[in-house]
């Protein structure tokens, strides 16, 4: 039996008349008798009961109908499943980042677009924003999460809605630990530990206005976590963004904001003008979807 041979069965049946049926399908009424009576021979049963108005089916055209049914119903949902299937995507992906929080928003992505492309896989690298951007515009990296200050005008980026927020990394029995927020004076006194890209200290300078000169800095780190090692030593207090050290019953550190607030922007960037491999442009696709979503 022919798919459209089903067709025009479940046609008549559901018309009750041959005429009307023919009608509906745009063939002649001689045609579609003639089909119906070659598929009544090819299965060697009778099918319908023909009346002058109104045809009925026997048993056998009963079972046919259910069986007719069950067929163009998967044949249906497999053409859709087959038209929606996503396209075999395989390759790396690149991803570099600097120290913030919002990496666990690209994190989230980066699953759901392996539930769909699971043979997909990836490279990451840690280190400051500018040597993130450097090694993507030297093609060393795909997708850069970068915290502001920083010069994209070579990238197109998103930006991400939220910042995130400065303060003090400190141990918990330090004296600092006692208060809620930390204003500039309250860092005079103690060794501190700031960033070392030289764009984000100057955010820091303007911070501290006129205070900054009169900081005991002891030295500078471009990662938060051998900073964070520092700290728990009893070496200082470092300056750094929120949350990037987990503070926990079991941790010897805590975190506290700056007061006033000083915010850091973040931004997910690729460089401009790149012809990316089909995985790559399919996963900033997503992603540019997935924000403005």
């Amino acid at each position: 039996m022919e798919l459209r041979v089903i067709h025009y069965f479940l046609t008549v049946v559901y018309e009750e008349n041959i005429t009307s049926a023919a009608e509906k399908l745009h063939i002649t009424q001689p045609t579609l008798s003639r089909q119906m009576m070659q598929l009544e021979e090819e299965l060697g049963v009778q099918l319908f009961r023909r009346g002058k108005r109104k045809i009925a089916l026997t048993s056998e055209g009963l079972l046919l109908k259910r069986r007719a049914e069950e067929i163009l119903d998967l044949t249906n949902r497999t053409e859709k499943e087959l038209k929606q299937q996503k396209p075999l995507m395989n390759g790396e992906i690149a991803i570099g980042g600097g120290e913030t929080q919002f990496m666990r928003l690209l994190a989230e992505h980066i699953k759901r677009f392996s539930l769909d492309y699971p043979q997909v896989t990836y490279k990451f690298y840690s280190a400051d924003a500018d040597e993130i951007k450097d090694r993507a515009n030297k093609g060393l990296l795909d997708i850069c999460l970068l915290t502001e200050p920083v010069d994209v005008e070579k990238f197109d980026f998103i930006r991400i809605p939220q910042k995130e927020k400065w303060g003090v990394l400190m141990r918990k029995d330090s004296p600092l630990a006692q208060k809620a927020e930390i204003n500039p004076d309250d860092l005079l006194t103690y060794p501190i530990l700031v960033a070392g890209r030289s764009i984000v200290r100057n955010e820091l300078v303007n911070w501290f206005d006129d205070t900054y000169d009169s900081l005991n800095i002891i030295g500078s780190y471009n990662l938060i976590y051998n900073a964070a090692i520092m700290v728990e030593a009893d070496l200082g207090y470092a300056l750094c963004l929120e949350k990037l050290i987990p503070d926990s019953a079991a941790s010897q550190l805590c975190f506290r904001l700056l007061n006033p607030v000083l915010e850091t922007g973040v931004v997910i960037a690729w460089k401009k003008y790149q012809t990316f491999p089909a995985v790559v442009a399919k996963f900033i696709e997503e992603l540019k979807n997935a924000f403005k979503a």
